[in-house]
């Protein structure tokens, strides 16, 4: 019998913490299922799953925003605000570009969903998102990446954390594109962790009898998951200092930003965040503040309406400052997490979770019946020694693509894809043509091949075409 001892001590283990039942099939089990089951619950942190149960899952969550003094976090702005700043985003932009040049720049993408809300089956990084090409997410940012190596003449290697959900297809997505012209070697894809899911009831569900119910962990399982997949120490081989962070969905994100990263290493930041303007006070974003000195993100559902409303004498708001998911955080901050095995505090989502019930028949719930754990990497911010913001304009660094239609959706990203092309020609002194509401009167679309910002389509205006109305350009 498949581990016949472990399992008559984990009995009681289980027991004492209501979880019993995650053996009450195991008669039924062949030898197979048997280790699969015995794998899935010594991954359970059995000593944690009281303190779960009871904080997340059965107990009101403890309502910690009310009860801490924050203030509006400070930040550097889209564009320095004196003479001083002027000279320090210079200093900034060398050292960033020295940074790069040097090496020690990583990419680091979070790539674990799926594109269910898109309506599209498959890693949502292989969503076709480009509005003249189509190409998908995961080949810009390889554009990208080929592009920045290129300017720098250097290597900037490229980590992916999937999730047990699509890490498969997202493996055989890069080996059909052929890494998308990247050295293999030079690419890392490596899995996030799981957290098991409740029961309203405080007990473990299983979606069959030799399967523990659970679900990713989070993006702040990254910081785990670096350690534990080897990508942590394939970095500190490299020489990698920084981390530079996104997620999937935003094809506009600045993968490698000599003013932030310069910034960043400048002012001895160990974890540093992009930010935009909000565009309501209840916009659903995280708001940065600053609890106790350390920069933190409150969640938008979290922050009390009069706080989210308050206003300046001049009419903007006191937490205006949204977080994207965008940040350049030190391979050293992540070394130390792990060396003082340091986990980021759980949320908890309710959710819809299929079961199988105490007969072994499987339940599709119609109503939400129990609760997904995850961490999210903003949780990491107050943890650095030292944390700065910086504001981008979001219609240049920000358009993530989450839904199928309305807001955030494959439209408007498209929409804002086409814009910031357009506006980087006419930078350059390109006419765009323009229908009376103003959008461009064209499609567009600049491949990172030819141009990672204006400065590159200005060097290049004379290979642009003119323009006229219903066009479609594609310049790469």
């Amino acid at each position: 019998m498949t581990g016949k001892k472990e399992i008559e001590s984990l009995r009681p283990q289980l027991a004492q913490r209501h979880q019993e039942h995650l053996l009450a099939f195991w008669p039924q089990l062949d030898p197979r299922q048997r280790q699969e089951l015995l794998d899935q619950i010594r991954e359970l942190d059995l000593a944690k799953i009281d303190e779960w149960v009871e904080q997340l899952v059965t107990g009101t969550p403890i309502a910690e925003v009310a009860a801490k003094r924050f203030e509006p976090a400070p930040s550097y702005g889209a564009e320095p605000r004196d003479t001083g700043q002027r000279r320090k985003y210079r200093k900034a932009m060398e050292l960033g570009d020295k940074l790069i040049a040097q090496g020690k720049v990583a990419a680091l993408v979070v790539a674990g969903g799926q594109g269910v809300r898109l309506g599209f089956e498959g890693p949502k990084g292989n969503f076709p998102i480009s509005p003249v090409r189509q190409k998908t997410l995961f080949r810009l940012f390889a554009e990208t990446i080929q592009a920045v190596s290129r300017r720098y003449g250097t290597i900037c290697p490229w980590y992916v954390m999937t999730s047990p959900l699509n890490h498969a297809q997202t493996v055989e997505v890069f080996q059909k594109e052929n890494y998308y012209g990247l050295d293999p070697q030079d690419v890392f894809i490596f899995q996030q962790g799981t957290l098991p899911s409740f029961g309203l009831d405080g007990r473990i569900l299983l979606t069959d009898k030799a399967q523990i119910a659970r679900s990713p962990d989070g993006h702040g399982g990254c910081i785990r998951a670096l350690a534990r997949s080897g990508a942590l120490a394939d970095m500190k081989k490299r020489g990698i200092d920084y981390i530079s962070y996104w997620q999937v969905d935003n094809p506009l994100v600045r993968l490698f930003d000599p003013l932030f990263i310069g910034l960043h290493a400048l002012d001895g930041a160990e974890m540093s965040s992009k930010a935009v303007i909000k565009n309501a006070p209840k916009e659903k974003v995280g708001n940065f503040c600053r609890i106790e000195g350390r920069v933190n993100v409150i969640e938008y559902s979290d922050l009390p309406d009069e706080l989210a409303e308050k206003r300046r004498p001049d009419g903007t708001l006191v937490f205006e400052l949204g977080s994207i998911a965008i940040h350049i955080i030190n391979t050293e901050l992540v070394e130390r997490l792990n060396a003082q095995a340091y986990s980021l505090p759980l949320h908890r989502a309710v959710k819809k979770i299929p079961y199988i019930d105490p007969q072994g028949h499987r339940v599709q719930p119609k109503e939400p019946n129990g609760v997904k754990l995850e961490s999210f990497i903003f949780d990491a911010l107050p943890l650095a020694r030292e944390s700065i913001i910086l504001e981008i304009v979001r219609s240049e660094q920000f358009a993530p693509t989450k839904n199928a239609e309305g807001d955030d959706s494959v439209r408007t990203t498209r929409a804002m894809m086409v814009e910031r092309a357009a506006a980087w020609l006419e930078s350059a002194g390109v006419q765009v043509p323009r229908q009376p509401d103003g959008s461009a009167d064209c499609l567009l679309e600049i491949a990172p091949s030819f141009a990672l910002d204006p400065a590159d389509v200005a060097a290049k205006r004379h290979v642009v075409p003119e323009l006229q109305p219903g066009d479609q350009l594609y310049l790469q």
